[in-house]
């Protein structure tokens, strides 16, 4: 995927943040329940397989060249479970091929990866970030909502690193009382395998996943505990707005991260932008409503960046900086439909 010369009318929003990356669901449907994102007792089991709303590849295609006009440079395919869409690798190899689109990126629960990994390596995907909550095998089956076996995500995660896919991401949601027992053997299960473990604090995404601060667990008080098992040191940003703050560890054996929305907010260099499988962007992960791209889709990928660009210059989201004040929202997007 080649570059180009940035445009000198790329937008920045009211707080001066450029567009740089985008989030964009390419199905609503999930294989897993997970409470903090999709309770079993809150959304059905056939939500979304039939959906006839979804953006088609061909409009997908035009609204990711729109984008790339509006100063989009990564990109990140979610769901839902992205794996669920058909054909994913065919949208992945038209995506590729986008003159300066310059990564393109999947989030998974890893449940189908090992039999898609390498297909969508070939297809011209960059990277992977698996989603695993848990390594005890029960404990990972409930966190899925009953629908989970942990045996098929480490295939996955084994599978896709045999296709070619280096440093895979491995995300993990820490709920106080929930899984906090696992952190330590996740960290050990992954240490010295080339691949990062993460650790997120639970959000309030979304408005069906019952979230008390209560049961978030701050991003310090885990890297207290591992640094306690094994010495870390910090490591500087890859780039500016990067969601993770990197360790080491310092006997070499690899690195970890933190995601700490809740305790540390990163919203002031936030430059990510988020799309619904029906064509909708949000501005923020914690938005309320998102804004209709059908009409400027059907208008060619001139017309949709000019959309997308007068939206983010309208653009002055910081819900996590002020989170519990008044003035904060409190209606969210559910997660399920625009990603994590």
């Amino acid at each position: 995927m080649s570059a180009v010369t940035a445009l000198p009318s790329l937008p920045l929003d009211l707080r001066g943040r450029p567009l740089r990356d985008l989030r964009l669901s390419v199905i609503e449907a999930c294989n897993f329940r997970c409470p903090y994102c999709m309770p079993a007792d809150r959304v059905p089991d056939d939500y979304g397989f039939d959906s006839a709303e979804r953006l088609s590849f061909d409009e997908i295609e035009v609204l990711v060249r729109g984008f790339v006009r509006a100063g989009v440079r990564k990109l990140r395919l979610t769901g839902g479970e992205p794996l669920l869409r058909k054909r994913l690798p065919d949208l992945v190899r038209r995506l590729a091929a986008i003159q300066g689109l310059e990564d393109i990126a999947l989030t998974t629960n890893g449940s189908l990866l090992a039999a898609q990994a390498r297909a969508l390596r070939e297809a011209g995907l960059g990277r992977i970030t698996v989603s695993l909550d848990a390594l005890d095998p029960q404990r990972f089956r409930e966190m899925s909502g009953g629908r989970g076996d942990i045996a098929d995500v480490l295939a996955g995660i084994d599978a896709a690193q045999a296709a070619g896919f280096e440093s895979i991401k491995i995300n993990c949601v820490v709920e106080r009382g929930i899984n906090e027992d696992q952190v330590l053997p996740l960290v050990e299960r992954f240490r010295d395998s080339g691949h990062i473990v993460r650790f997120i604090e639970y959000m309030d995404v979304g408005t069906c996943n019952g979230w008390v601060r209560e049961r978030v667990v701050p991003s310090r008080e885990l890297r207290d505990r591992i640094a306690a098992r094994w010495p870390l040191r910090p490591l500087e940003a890859q780039y500016r707005g990067e969601v993770a703050s990197r360790y080491a560890f310092a006997d070499g054996q690899g690195e970890i991260g933190f995601v700490s929305s809740v305790s540390e907010p990163f919203c002031g260099d936030c430059h990510r932008a988020r799309v619904s499988a029906d064509g909708k962007v949000y501005t923020c992960l914690f938005a309320a409503d998102g804004h209709d791209l059908r009409a400027a889709l059907g208008e060619g990928e001139a017309a949709l960046g000019d959309r997308v660009a007068a939206i983010w210059a309208r653009r002055g989201d910081r819900y996590s900086e002020v989170r519990g004040a008044a003035s904060a929202p409190r209606k969210h997007v559910e997660m399920y439909l625009i990603g994590g």
